[in-house]
């Protein structure tokens, strides 16, 4: 604990005194950039249709799951810049982290800036794939979506990132196979692409030996000033093996500190096994208080399937779950 509160001083330290320096005095200065941030979050959950006492009983997503009072995860971002080339270090700890990575490492990579356009990426990095993200302070609904949650989280490898023009960006990749980021264990690999114009992007991902083909898109528009709308949709194959969905994200602005977003999704899977695709129905109403850097999450969830996936009460099998989840997020 003290070793990490030392190295966290002098991280911070190191911050403060960034600045631009040059070994030769008749040479342009060199510009260093070193920065430090991250965020924590713990939450609350309660089931409104199922018991909260003996089991475990919540949507099969990835995080929010546990009842009662639960940890999410601190994160801790370090990152360094100078001229061309820089690294980041993202650390994750607590169980949302846990349940994205394999280890503590979030993120680990190395760039190099070709030019004011091209940027080079080595290492491991979260995934471009879907609207939403591992940390909590990237997304507006504290739980995530199913179709996050069946997609890939991270990837290690190489990827180039063009600015073609304003509007237009062109993203080309080759990694490990989905999800297996510290090392490749039978030497198999996956390619990846993105296009994006305006702030819409299509995404591509093969990978045969591990999720197979997905492509997905991801974007939104302003209706108003206050009135947004996130979408985003999903279809992966793998020899009949997959899952596909849509879920929109429509989020208004009260005011500069309250927000209130809705997450609309629909879901299925499918298989060689059977000729039905299982599907589920979710609506999720979040609202949004921020207090200087605090923000608090308020959150209720229904889930309904296809299928007798939940239980009730009674302990006997039903189609639907509600719930509720009050998330509190602090970002520095």
């Amino acid at each position: 604990m003290k070793s990490f509160i030392y190295i966290s001083m002098l991280l911070s330290t190191s911050a403060l005194f960034a600045q631009e320096t040059s070994e030769n005095p008749e040479e342009k200065p060199i510009k260093k950039v070193f920065s430090f941030e991250g965020s924590i979050d713990a939450y609350y959950r309660a089931n409104l249709t199922a018991p909260n006492d003996t089991t475990q009983i919540a949507p099969a997503t990835s995080f929010a799951d546990k009842s009662g009072f639960s940890l999410g995860m601190a994160n801790i971002i370090a990152s360094y810049e100078k001229r061309k080339v820089g690294a980041v270090a993202d650390l994750v700890f607590g169980p949302r982290g846990e349940a994205a990575s394999a280890t503590i490492l979030n993120q680990l990579y190395a760039f190099w800036n070709i030019s004011e356009n091209t940027k080079l990426t080595f290492g491991k990095f979260n995934t471009y794939l879907g609207y939403e993200v591992i940390a909590p302070t990237g997304n507006f609904n504290y739980s995530t979506s199913y179709l996050f949650s069946n997609g890939p989280f991270s990837h290690t490898g190489i990827k180039a990132d063009i600015a073609i023009s304003d509007d237009f960006s062109l993203m080309l990749g080759i990694f490990n196979q989905t999800d297996v980021t510290e090392f490749n264990p039978d030497g198999s690999y996956a390619v990846g692409a993105q296009f994006g114009y305006d702030g819409q992007f299509l995404n591509l991902l093969y990978d045969k030996e591990g999720l197979g083909f997905e492509i997905d898109y991801t974007g939104g528009f302003d209706v108003s000033k206050k009135f947004f709308i996130g979408i985003n949709a999903a279809y992966t194959d793998n020899d009949g093996e997959g899952f596909y969905g849509t879920a929109l994200y429509p989020q208004y602005s009260i005011n500069n500190s309250l927000k209130l977003g809705l997450r609309s999704e629909y879901f299925a899977t499918q298989s060689n096994l059977t000729t039905d695709d299982p599907n589920i129905i979710t609506v999720t109403l979040t609202g949004s208080y921020t207090i200087e850097d605090l923000i608090i999450k308020p959150e209720f969830r229904l889930d309904n399937g296809s299928d007798d996936i939940f239980i009730d009460t009674d302990l006997k099998p039903t189609e639907s779950l509600a719930s509720f989840v009050v998330a509190a997020i602090y970002k520095f």
